[in-house]
């Protein structure tokens, strides 16, 4: 394999294992705000014991999620500093931003609210995890934002004398339309999934009588959180939808094994297509439905990634520009199913949990314990259909991926770091999952105190 080959491989790699902790920081920590809001306004200590519980589960993922995270920036250096050359003076715009605004904003006051407790007065320490949590949100946009400018450049004027991207208005890219849907398809997104792991721990500890008195809360709000976030993810993901027909036809096109434009497009739910690549053999689906998505009318025309193909030939010159698409069809089935399974699975145990009641059943639990990985597994296929799709642009457009790999770095080098950062990240895993399976087997404490203004914040220089 080459050194892009490579170095794709890796960043692939890094990015899906880093993505796996951000939705559940960013979901669990609001929960757990709520979770500490309910104590603060009824004083029950059911809801101090549920805070701390999963306080620690967030403590431990978000730890996680930091360590992994730093790699993503050692790579834009090490191996795709031709990339980076191009693209630095706007995309390095809302990587500070998120570095030094939301990140230092989160880091600082999950530090007051970790140590906080006791020493802090009820509201300010109250206050404290709720900006914590707002500062993940602001984290996402800013990422979120870098990243739609390699899905949907604006703000910016090409250079060609310095063979580069040069910023023109910060603005366009931080309000740039696909950031804005990326957003709020995310967040949902993050919610279903901490919710999903709530109600998983909740219905583990129900089974095995372990405080009821936590488990029980953490159930239903899990299930009611899973279930109003998948509403919200489908009707952002509909939205998302048409947007990417409007700017990037070729993923949708790709997405859906669509090779001639038609109107009336049907939604595939199996298409079988010649080993080339070039047309569909045998396809099952849904009448109009993929019309309807791309855009709003089940008479809408969807373009094919054959017409396409000649249509990006023509302004971008000669060379490949269709992704792969037996890849892109079944990440994005992939994506869908995983979440539409998640959102069925809370809907039918909230059916069976109702007036209080627990299935006792091996069934029941399991499928409770099936439910976090569901989400996951949703996000990590969404998170590769969005940028496998886009190839071969790194920058839509503008920047082909095989131009953006560091010139100077050889096949073994990236090949001997993949490896490493493959087996510390197995490593981690293994730390992250048995941290949180022990902590769930302790459970929450059996008694907590809580004495406001008992002591004087201080530091020490």
């Amino acid at each position: 394999m080459s050194a892009l080959d490579l170095a794709r491989w890796q960043f692939g790699i890094t990015t899906v294992y880093h993505f796996i902790f951000v939705p559940i920081t960013i979901g669990s920590g609001f929960l757990v705000a709520g979770l500490q809001t309910a104590w603060y306004r009824t004083n029950k200590d059911k809801y101090l014991r549920a805070t701390k519980f999963f306080g620690k589960l967030f403590l431990i993922n978000f730890a996680i999620g930091v360590v992994t995270g730093i790699v993503q920036e050692f790579q834009f250096g090490m191996n795709w500093s031709s990339y980076s050359r191009f693209v630095g003076d706007i995309f390095g715009a809302p990587l500070a931003m998120e570095g030094l605004l939301a990140f230092f904003l989160e880091s600082t006051f999950l530090g007051m609210w970790i140590f906080g407790w006791d020493r802090l007065p009820k509201k300010l320490h109250l206050a404290s995890i709720w900006i914590a949590a707002t500062g993940t949100l602001l984290s996402a946009y800013f990422i979120l934002a870098a990243n739609a400018f390699m899905q949907h450049p604006v703000g910016y004027v090409l250079n060609s004398g310095r063979g580069r991207a040069e910023l023109t208005s910060i603005v366009k890219v931080l309000t740039n339309s696909t950031a804005v849907a990326a957003f709020f398809h995310t967040i949902p997104s993050a919610f279903l999934t901490a919710g999903a792991i709530f109600a998983a721990v909740g219905a583990w500890m129900l089974f095995h009588n372990k405080d009821a008195e936590v488990a029980k809360p953490a159930l239903k709000i899990g299930l009611i959180t899973v279930l109003i976030s998948f509403v919200f993810v489908a009707i952002s993901g509909d939205a998302t939808a048409r947007l990417m027909t409007t700017q990037q036809p070729m993923k949708m096109a790709a997405a859906e094994a669509v090779y001639d434009t038609k109107t009336n497009v049907p939604f595939s739910l199996l298409t079988v297509g010649t080993l080339n690549g070039s047309h569909s053999v045998f396809q099952i689906g849904l009448p109009s439905v993929l019309s309807f998505m791309a855009t709003g009318n089940v008479n809408g025309t969807v373009e094919g990634v054959n017409n396409l193909e000649k249509t990006y030939e023509q302004k971008y010159g000669a060379g490949n520009y269709t992704p792969n698409i037996p890849f892109t069809y079944w990440s994005f089935r992939l994506m869908i199913g995983f979440g539409a399974l998640a959102g069925l699975i809370s809907f039918l145990a909230l059916w069976f949990i109702r007036q209080g009641r627990f299935p006792r059943k091996t069934w029941f639990v399991r499928s409770m314990l099936v439910l976090p990985f569901l989400p996951i597994l949703g996000n990590s296929f969404g998170w590769i259909f969005t940028e496998s799709a886009r190839q071969p642009w790194v920058v839509f457009g503008l920047f082909k991926t095989s131009d953006g790999v560091s010139p100077g770095v050889s096949a073994a080098s990236v090949l001997f770091t993949m490896v490493v950062f493959t087996l510390l990240y197995g490593v981690l895993a293994v730390i992250e999952f048995g941290l949180i399976l022990r902590t769930i087997k302790v459970g929450p404490e059996k008694t907590v105190t809580h004495t406001e203004d008992s002591k004087t914040l201080t530091m020490a220089y």
